[in-house]
């Protein structure tokens, strides 16, 4: 059973449903590696000869070689590190484009890559599209390729949605960029970890992660893949441990676009995350996760005046789950849900307000569940029995 896997007792009386914005709990080797980490290394990679800090160095090595493989990276210098999806995205932007370029993007994406764009473009450099859903959380391809213009440089997608879970085409859409000359930029924030991910199929150029979600890593640590050949302007510049006596950041990757001390403890925890799901098996995490939602998405169709979002095909989603109960805020339910039956969700806009637009769902917003691969049918069915008093006490 995966709630076995966890090798970590619950100790408080919680249930965790909201694994798309951290996954809880981590595997046990998760916490002990990054503390002994702090406790048994310390040393800063790259910058010293001593034993600690060549420690570190291959532990640097040992991780990114390993989060390549994970991802179907081709090289281990395209993975960069980084301190979040938030910093990878922005990394990507604001390395890539220039005055005068146009991006297309979705109304699903995450403020982490609406607020750079939107910066860009209330500055006068660039200008974007943003194309229209279906209804069901999802999108068409053919919407995409109606948007190019001459002056588009960078189509961005999310894998898959945080506010309804839905998956989105992103292979079809790396072929029509690389067809067309356009750079992809794939926000895998959501589905690393939970759902089949080669870098290799998908073919993006640029690709952001987060470590704290899916890969079960510690928060403060993330991911940036850059496809051989892609060049952007550094996000920031300093030491790098390599090339001390320039005064301008090394050309060879990945040090060009990591600068100044990693959070090595944080990567301690990530490369136990990753060496984690190898043993286990994303598919294996799927089957599960897909399992929960499915129980999760049909029981909640049972309860009179709750509303789901997004597509009701379980497999064309993640276990992200969001939805209404008509009569009743968002936030008060989500209180209710901690105060009365100490289930813990969100709430609101989940930091995607395009989304919720599309969905008819804004300026409320949503509840959204989102169960992990340590959560089990007991704790769905306990929510489920919780939002159906809930339901009957406001009719």
């Amino acid at each position: 059973m995966a709630e076995e896997a966890t090798h970590v007792e619950k100790e408080d009386r919680f249930i965790y449903f909201d694994n798309a914005a951290t996954s809880w709990p981590k595997p046990e080797v998760v916490y002990t590696a990054a503390e002994i980490y702090l406790r048994h290394g310390g040393a800063n990679p790259g910058r010293s000869g001593h034993t600690r800090a060549l420690q570190a160095d291959r532990l640097v090595f040992e991780a990114r070689e390993r989060a390549a493989s994970f991802l179907g990276a081709a090289r281990t210098e395209e993975i960069v590190i980084t301190l979040n999806a938030t910093d990878s995205l922005n990394m990507a932007v604001k390395g890539l484009l220039e005055e005068g370029d146009h991006v297309i993007c979705t109304p699903f994406e995450h403020n982490s890559l609406l607020r750079p764009l939107g910066s860009l473009r209330r500055g006068g450099m660039i200008s974007t599209t943003v194309i229209a859903g279906d209804g069901r959380g999802g999108i068409s391809v053919e919407d995409i390729e109606n948007a190019i213009r001459p002056e588009t440089k960078l189509i961005a997608c999310t894998h898959a949605s945080n506010v309804t879970g839905r998956i989105m085409p992103v292979r079809e859409i790396a072929r029509l960029a690389e067809a067309r000359g356009i750079y992809f930029l794939l926000d895998a924030a959501q589905t690393a970890g939970v759902l089949p991910l080669d870098l290799g199929d998908i073919r993006p150029h640029l690709a952001a992660f987060a470590g704290h979600k899916g890969l079960l890593g510690p928060p403060g640590i993330g991911l940036l893949y850059v496809r051989s050949g892609v060049k952007l302007k550094p996000w920031r510049e300093g030491g790098t441990g390599s090339r001390s006596e320039e005064d301008r950041q090394p050309e060879m990757m990945p040090d060009y676009l990591e600068a100044g001390t990693m959070n090595t403890p944080g990567l301690a925890g990530l490369n136990e995350g990753l060496k984690f799901l190898e043993e286990v098996g994303v598919d294996t995490v799927r089957e599960h996760e897909v399992k929960l939602s499915a129980r999760l998405r049909e029981g909640l169709r049972e309860i009179r005046g709750l509303h789901v979002l997004g597509s009701p095909k379980d497999e064309e989603s993640v276990a992200v789950v969001s939805f209404v109960i008509e009569g009743l805020d968002s936030g008060e339910l989500g209180y209710i849900l901690e105060e009365a039956f100490a289930v813990l969700c969100r709430t609101g806009l989940h930091c995607a307000p395009l989304a919720h637009r599309a969905m008819g769902t804004f300026p409320q917003g949503t509840v959204r569940f989102s169960p992990g691969y340590f959560n089990s049918e007991e704790e769905i069915d306990h929510a489920l029995r919780a939002l159906g008093e809930v339901s009957a006490r406001f009719k």
